[in-house]
């Protein structure tokens, strides 16, 4: 057993000035480096600098301010690794467990060094015993050379003339994707970068998604994360990512440049590279828990530094957590260092790592306040008055695991959402399942149903079929049940509802109805989710029907299995230009991104065509009747181009073409009349599902039946 102060130590070989409480973390200005930390219940406070040789110098920080605890270090500079040992209370009845045989790592820290070795080292209990203990101290095992070790960085960068897009929501198509698992396998990238944030940048990268004008990419996880002990001793590692400790580093295995702090210089690279392009960087944040998981977890930073502030404890019984994210704890979004730390992080990754925005995880947890989700907590009204971190893309996961927790719709003003009502009522429509007709027409519409309350438009609703948790797009359609057996939890893991369709097959199949019709479900979900209001999104490798062969929960599966596949360019090439179709023709058509919800009304006079208008398939205006009757998987709507009300950025007034939607969810052929009048005298097609890559050829005067194809979306154009 090794105690605090025992083990390779180094005398203090560093001037030492008082320094600042502010920033915290360690800043390096050029000459020398600030520390900081905050803890209201250390007692004692030393920092720890780490030699090459792994040997420590101890430098007790003896000015405090508010609790924050810091000195500045003149002859410190980038590469230093570093961490903290907080000595206080253990108590562990009373929410306090702090442990100072723990090495800890800096909250703040913007880059990190190293790995995590488990054992008994990491945890301040005995993990024969597998119990916390309440009265006596801890096992004092040095977890120093078993930890991770924080790291000083340049935070000195060449931007150049790097500015951020802006593209407007109702602009906006985001891609989602995983750094690594897009670029592992591309033969375009060299293997050296391949899986790395350089290798994201890479122009063949770029250039596909340039190809598929999509204008911002939604990164998974990239905050420094943990790997899981019980996933590695599975042989598996945590691939999403989704398990951060520290909320100010990129993920240093995602980086080319293994060096100490390389990582900032490449993810700033790589953001400037896509800026250049024109497409926007949006992170998945994780700021409603941390890695250092429930009672039973690892001593990594926040629990030994300050356990009652950051974390939720549970009433009546503070040894433990309360977890609204199923992951053993929850972050203490009610503690001002807390609320601090987390505005913190996102004001640095916008204003030093030039980010355009944020997704966040579970941010129900973020919402609550006590055990209510309250939509005007703390955490809400500090970004709607920051003038930073307001002016940048704001999306919620609106829902976390805990009573009350699904919060679609219900989010402030300046928060867009992902819709999960919209992906579940698309797989629903598309697969024939009984559902109301107008639920999926309040869905293609922008959801005015949950947004138009709070003052918000068709853009707040961040549309989308598949994401990356749960089936991709060709798995949607290729099984009716999850196959999580690699996951090493016997198929328990991954939701059981999927809202799929393996379209009379389980898995692979060398059936070419299936297989065409497979394509043709993917192509109508692709098709909807551009022609509807709103912000879509595509989960990466949708366009060329990646597979995870049924497993809907790869959150621990780091291998081929979650990777994309790029010789599926070649396999789907039609699904790949179906995609950039039917992308491109919703860049082209202002009528299917309104700035403002439809009103089914006319805009201007009493006798124009109205902006919005819902048909039978015979042509005629759908009755209050017709929307309850077995047509219910059979419906057009006509959407009116010359009556966008919304003038674009230069106060112009928009004019589009104005187009019909022909639904056809049935299993059989379906004929429309296409509407006349007033609506067109000549309609021609512009899209059309059944076929593999859209093309159609239809020309049809109005008032004439056209027929659809079972399970099949066509799109005409009024041409005269």
């Amino acid at each position: 057993m090794v105690t605090p102060g025992s083990g390779p130590t180094s005398p203090t070989l560093h001037t030492v000035w008082p320094g600042e409480a502010y920033p915290l973390g360690a800043t390096y200005d050029g000459a020398g480096t600030n520390f900081s930390l905050f803890s209201e219940v250390a007692e004692r406070v030393e920092l720890c600098l780490i030699a090459k040789d792994g040997s420590e110098e101890r430098i007790n920080l003896d000015e405090v301010d508010g609790y924050v605890w810091h000195a500045y270090l003149p002859t410190v500079t980038p590469g230093q690794r570093y961490g903290f040992r907080v000595h206080g209370p253990w108590d562990p009845s009373a929410g306090h467990r702090c442990d100072p045989s723990k090495l800890l790592l800096d909250p703040y820290g913007k880059s990190f060094y190293g790995d995590f070795r488990f054992g008994q080292a990491l945890y301040s209990y005995d993990l024969d015993a597998e119990d916390l203990a309440s009265g006596g101290d801890p096992p004092r095992i040095d977890s120093r050379g078993h930890t991770m070790t924080s790291v000083v960085i340049n935070p000195f960068f060449q931007w150049g003339s790097d500015r951020a897009p802006r593209t407007p929501y109702h602009d906006t198509v985001i891609y989602e994707a995983h750094v690594k698992g897009m670029t592992r396998r591309h033969p375009a990238v060299p293997a050296e970068l391949r899986g790395t944030y350089a290798g994201l940048c890479h122009p063949a990268i770029i250039d596909h998604l340039k190809s598929l004008n999509v204008t911002a990419i939604e990164l998974m996880p990239v905050h420094q994360f943990m790997h899981d002990h019980r996933l590695l001793d599975l042989g598996l590692r945590n691939y999403w990512g989704y398990n951060t400790f520290g909320f100010f580093a990129p993920h240093n295995e995602y980086a080319a440049n293994q060096h100490a702090g390389g990582a900032v210089a490449e993810f700033k690279a790589m953001v400037r590279s896509f800026h250049a392009a024109g497409i926007e960087v949006i992170l998945d944040v994780v700021y409603n828990h941390t890695a250092e998981g429930n009672h039973l977890g690892p001593t990594v930073n926040f629990r030994g530094i300050d356990n009652a502030a950051y974390y939720r404890l549970l009433d009546g019984d503070l040894r433990l957590y309360k977890d609204f994210t199923g992951t053993g704890n929850s972050l203490n979004a009610r503690h001002p260092h807390t609320l601090q730390l987390i505005m913190d992080s996102l004001r640095y990754w916008v204003l030093e790592m030039h980010v355009d925005g944020f997704r966040f995880d579970l941010a129900s947890t973020l919402a609550r306040e006590f055990y209510d989700v309250d939509r005007l907590s703390a955490f809400f009204d500090l970004v709607q008055q920051d003038p930073v971190v307001s002016q940048v893309k704001l999306i919620a996961e609106p829902w976390d695991i805990g009573e009350g927790g699904y919060q679609v719709g219900n989010f402030p003003g300046l928060w867009t959402e992902w819709n999960g009502q919209y992906r579940d009522t698309v797989r629903d429509y598309w697969r024939g399942e009984p559902a109301t007709l107008g639920e999926f027409a309040s869905r293609l519409t922008g959801s005015s149903d949950l947004y138009e309350a709070t003052g918000r438009r068709p853009s707040a609703s961040i549309n989308f079929v598949t994401c990356h948790d749960g089936f991709t797009m060709h798995d949607l359609v290729s099984y009716n049940e999850k196959h999580n057996e690699a996951n090493g939890e016997d198929n328990r893991d991954g939701e059981s509802h999927n809202r799929s369709w393996n379209c009379g097959v389980e898995g692979p199949t060398d059936d070419p109805d299936v297989i065409a019709l497979r394509g043709k479900q993917m192509r109508n979900m692709l098709a909807t989710l551009m022609c509807s209001q709103g912000t879509p999104m595509i989960a990466h490798g949708d366009e060329i029907g990646r597979t995870q062969q049924g497993n809907n929960n790869v959150y621990c599966q780091d291998s081929e299995l979650s990777w994309m596949d790029w010789s599926l360019c070649e396999t789907n090439a039609d699904l790949l230009e179906f995609t950039r179709k039917v992308v491109a023709f919703r860049k082209n058509h202002p009528v299917f991104r309104r700035r403002r919800f439809f009103e089914g009304k006319p805009i201007r006079s009493a006798d124009q065509v109205r902006d919005i208008a819902w048909l039978t398939p015979a042509g005629t205006e759908m009755t209050p009747e017709d929307w309850g009757t077995g047509l219910g998987k059979c419906v057009a709507v006509f959407l009116n181009g010359e009556a966008i009300p919304a003038p674009n950025a230069r106060g112009e007034r928009v004019v589009d073409d104005s187009f019909l939607l022909c639904f056809n969810a049935h299993d059989h052929v379906q004929d429309f009349v296409t509407p006349d009048g007033d609506y067109a005298e000549m309609w021609t097609a512009d899209l059309d599902t059944a076929d593999p890559t859209g093309h159609t050829d239809v020309v049809v005067p109005a008032g004439e039946k056209i027929s659809l194809q079972p399970r099949s979306l066509l799109v005409l154009r009024k041409t005269a």
